[in-house]
């Protein structure tokens, strides 16, 4: 069953808006970050890696953002740019605001962790002026990401492009992404990401995610009490994602989809998400059975966890194909269908 039908006219499959960062991580992994010295360098941000994602999974993609008007402006564009990805929205701070960085740890097989650095962060600068309405007429559907509502501008920005999307029939995807950086308290947190769950037909996030977005509505509640409360608004498909435990689908049919995650060599433990986004949205546009995309978002985050970057990494249709008939044939046609 196809839960949302999207407008195959329009020229563009996905326009996101929210971060596009820079991330850093270490080469000489296994050890804590004070003693890391050698970095590699990659664009980041979690709808960035979304991004290259869909766009590596031949995906006609677009972006809203605001990017620092220096060298490493100039080197995120220039990665968008070689991946296919429109960067007509994407514009320069003029106020020297900086582009935001992250800085991972892989300090073990099973223990990752990131440190960011987002003061005056040029994602955040993104104002209302930015959006443009005939652009977003020409997506199947508008991703926000949940960072983008931290700060003003940008959180006007984000539910501008929401208001402009339900006025055109644009299927509107929330993934929460929670950061702690740049939020003052709990309250604010609900206010906004709430504003933007009840009008969406997909939201992805996890247990914590959906507690922190549902905390001035109600408390304590089960994945299929969250479920059915995103579905009395407007969702369509609501993912609650547990980590290592895997995720589940919940439909606004009543059925509910899940999955595990692909048996891998772990190299670190961020990543994944990303990947797993960019792969079922893409399950999704494809006309994906519900099992068939979350299977497909799966196997790219397995992928992602078993590799050193996040967007130089994000696999291609091929590839992802390829890993899951391998997984089967290895551990069975059921490994990753809970």
């Amino acid at each position: 069953m196809q839960y949302i039908q999207f407008d195959q006219t329009k020229p563009y499959d996905l326009i996101l808006l929210g971060r596009v960062a820079v991330d850093f991580n270490p080469v000489d992994y296994y050890c804590p970050l004070n003693e890391s010295t050698t970095f590699k360098r990659y664009l980041g941000g979690s709808p960035a890696n979304i991004a290259v994602g869909l766009a590596r999974l031949g995906k006609k993609i677009g972006f809203f953002a605001r990017v620092s008007d220096d060298q490493l402006g100039t080197f995120v564009t220039d990665f968008f740019q070689n991946e296919g990805i429109d960067t007509s929205h994407i514009t320069r701070c003029q106020n020297g605001e900086k582009i935001g960085l992250t800085f991972t740890e892989i300090k073990s097989k099973t223990e990752s962790s990131i440190l960011m650095y987002r003061n005056d962060a040029a994602d955040l600068k993104l104002d209302v002026s930015n959006i443009d309405e005939e652009y977003i007429k020409q997506t199947k559907a508008l991703l926000i990401s949940g960072t983008a509502l931290a700060e003003s501008p940008s959180r006007e920005a984000a539910l501008k492009a929401v208001a402009l999307a339900k006025r055109n029939q644009v299927p509107i995807i929330f993934d929460i992404d929670y950061r702690a950086y740049n939020w003052k308290n709990a309250d604010e947190i609900a206010i906004y990401y709430s504003a933007v769950a009840k009008e969406a037909d997909v939201i992805l996030g996890s247990r914590e995610e959906y507690d922190l977005t549902e905390s001035l509505m109600q408390s304590g509640l089960t994945d299929k009490e969250t479920a059915a409360l995103w579905h009395s608004y407007n969702a369509k498909i609501v993912i609650i994602k547990h980590g290592k435990e895997g995720s589940t689908a919940y439909t606004n049919d009543g059925e509910s989809y899940s999955i595990k995650p692909f048996p891998v060599k772990l190299l670190k433990s961020f990543g994944g998400g990303d990947g797993y986004a960019s792969a079922f949205l893409y399950g999704l546009f494809e006309g994906y059975e519900m099992m068939d995309a979350l299977e497909f978002g799966s196997a790219s985050a397995a992928m992602l966890v078993a590799s050193h970057a996040c967007s130089q990494d994000m696999p291609t249709v091929e590839a992802v194909k390829e890993f899951i008939r391998k997984e089967k044939e290895e551990y069975g046609e059921m490994v990753a269908r809970a």
